[in-house]
């Protein structure tokens, strides 16, 4: 029986990949930090072992007799009061994973990164894992981040010979999105009745449960140093909102709201929310640079090389509806 160490397992892909582990036989241990939520863990047959990224000792002995590593964990905010601490997480947390995985003896490793570092063409084609990038593409302190964590992620597997497949997951759709994620909110904002517009923007969605199926195939069949983007469906904002509109029986939002309008609320709220208050902004500006360009890309590789699946995002936006109402992220009136 083969053990894998999955780290992210308490969080929305990295809970996926652990049940999928598990209910394919594997033994399975999850890092999870002291002051985690362990929801989506209470119910699988994995062993939570105590540990942070930042405690290099904790993940060696975590990962003792452990033959595979799926390195789900990061911190996708896109905003931080101090944006280091999302460098310390994504960039260095990385290495010292890394690290100890070789010490550990760990045979193969999974990387799991994001489209976001990836390189977006200007003629408005889906990107690929080969179009062209660099860091001074990234927008904002997370892109950054997860940039510099695949580069130092090739590097060492290039110097120690250790294995590393890197995936880049797109945008993951489906239920035990408990923090939520950035996408997750749009759901919830719009089940809430609080998305009364929609910028001209555009994102690539992808079931979570392929996603979690697309790290077990890359761990089988991806080759070491490559990347795979696990991403399926190019849709335009106004298109997610009218599927949920269909899935909800909720009208769907009319107004389209000009970028640079967009971008005015989003530079006041920051600057006031993040910069004057120290708190969490209502509109990101980062979220709003984002969306100046159409996240869309092609994931024919990861179908063609290691047999992803391609589930219809639909259901895994119904899936997503129906938990996020039965987790009381749904207010009662809205949900009536």
């Amino acid at each position: 029986m083969v053990s894998a160490f999955v780290t992210g397992g308490t969080g929305f892909v990295g809970s996926h990949v652990a049940r999928l582990l598990a209910e394919r036989g594997s033994r399975v241990r999850a890092l999870v930090r002291p002051q985690s939520r362990t929801d989506n863990l209470a119910a699988l047959a994995v062993e939570p072992v105590v540990g942070d990224l930042q405690d290099f000792d904790s993940l060696k002995r975590a990962m003792g007799g452990c033959k595979h590593v799926y390195h789900v964990a990061a911190d996708y905010r896109l905003w931080a009061r101090d944006p280091q601490e999302i460098y310390r997480s994504n960039v260095d947390g990385t290495l010292n994973l890394l690290r100890a995985a070789r010490e550990a003896g760990v045979e193969r490793v999974v990387c799991t990164s994001s489209v976001g570092a990836l390189g977006i063409p200007k003629d408005g084609t889906p990107g690929s894992e080969s179009t062209p990038v660099c860091l001074a593409d990234m927008i904002g302190h997370y892109k950054r981040s997860k940039f510099l964590a695949e580069e130092k992620a090739r590097e060492f597997g290039r110097q120690s010979g250790l294995p590393i497949v890197i995936v880049n997951p797109s945008t993951p759709v489906g239920e035990n999105d408990i923090k939520p994620t950035p996408t997750g909110k749009i759901i919830v904002d719009f089940l809430n009745g609080k998305m009364p517009a929609y910028v001209d923007t555009g994102l690539n969605l992808v079931d979570v449960r392929d996603v979690a199926a697309g790290h077990l195939l890359a761990m089988e069949r991806g080759q070491p140093g490559e990347r795979y983007i696990l991403g399926n469906c190019n849709l335009t904002l106004r298109e997610i909102l009218e599927i949920l509109a269909a899935i909800t029986g909720r009208k769907a939002p009319r107004i389209r709201i000009p970028y640079g309008i967009a971008y005015a609320a989003a530079w006041v709220d920051t600057a006031v929310w993040g910069g004057l208050l120290r708190r969490e902004p209502h509109i990101p500006l980062e979220a709003v640079r984002m969306a100046g360009k159409k996240m869309f890309f092609d994931a024919g590789r990861a179908v063609r090389e290691l047999a992803m699946p391609q589930s219809p995002v639909r259901e895994a936006l119904a899936r997503a509806v129906a938990w996020f109402r039965e987790h009381g992220y749904v207010t009662a009136s809205r949900a009536a």
